[in-house]
């Protein structure tokens, strides 16, 4: 590992790291520039500074985002924030609701906050899709998911050793230095995209169609996957 070309193809996946630095970690999910995180009254009160307007009988806020009327939901798991729930106050009919998804998901992947979870990021709905039928009938779920990232996250110092540990666990010295160099760049790439995601992967936004008595809505949800519950109660 010590050798000229182990140095050479580490750089060279350093440069491929770069290339994706925009994918890193900020810290958590955010929601209006707020930490998906803390307390709900904190939260609620921060909302509330945004405009944002609060009912204490539905435990709901109310007010205008991305252009919508929506009530906001909070959810906790041992008094910390984990997740918002963002849900259209007026549902739409089925092809505005088509529409409104795939606005959606122009919308998140011209983003540079977002990365999709599935790496083609191929969600929206066809022209020819029966939406009512698949959702009732063969109860079917559209929705889109993506991680959130920021610009200001790009510190790349670990890589080089959690790249050097994952070489030497999956091809071991030998093996690697008998690849060819574009098995090596493919790998070192594949490699950088792995180790982004494992960074920001607690950080999701995915929205989804629901649907009531032949209507439908956009759901949002903003999720800090550290603050869920993961069985430590159990």
């Amino acid at each position: 590992m010590k050798g000229y070309m182990m140095k050479q193809t580490l750089i060279l996946g350093m440069a491929l790291l770069l290339a994706v630095a925009a994918f890193a970690q900020k810290n958590v999910t955010q929601f209006l520039g707020i930490p998906v995180d803390g307390t709900k009254s904190a939260m609620i009160q921060k909302l509330k500074a945004k405009g944002y307007t609060y009912d204490a009988s539905s435990d709901l806020l109310s007010g205008q985002f991305n252009g919508r009327s929506v009530y906001v939901k909070i959810a906790t798991n041992n008094n910390k924030v984990y997740r918002i729930v963002v849900t259209d106050a007026n549902t739409s009919s089925e092809t505005d609701i088509r529409i409104r998804f795939n606005t959606l998901c122009d919308q998140f992947s011209k983003n540079e906050k977002y990365m999709p979870a599935d790496f083609l990021g191929e969600y929206k709905i066809s022209e020819d899709a029966d939406i009512s039928y698949e959702m009732s009938v063969k109860n079917k779920r559209y929705e889109a998911s993506y991680f959130q990232v920021s610009k200001a996250d790009q510190d790349t110092s670990g890589f080089t050793q959690w790249a050097v540990n994952r070489i030497l666990e999956k091809y071991g010295d030998e093996g690697w230095e008998s690849m060819d160099d574009k098995d090596r760049e493919t790998a070192l790439l594949t490699m950088a995209v792995l180790f982004m995601v494992e960074k920001i992967q607690h950080k999701s936004v995915w929205f989804m169609i629901s649907r009531f008595y032949g209507k439908y809505s956009i759901v949002i949800y903003y999720d800090n996957e550290l603050n869920k519950a993961h069985g430590e109660d159990l």
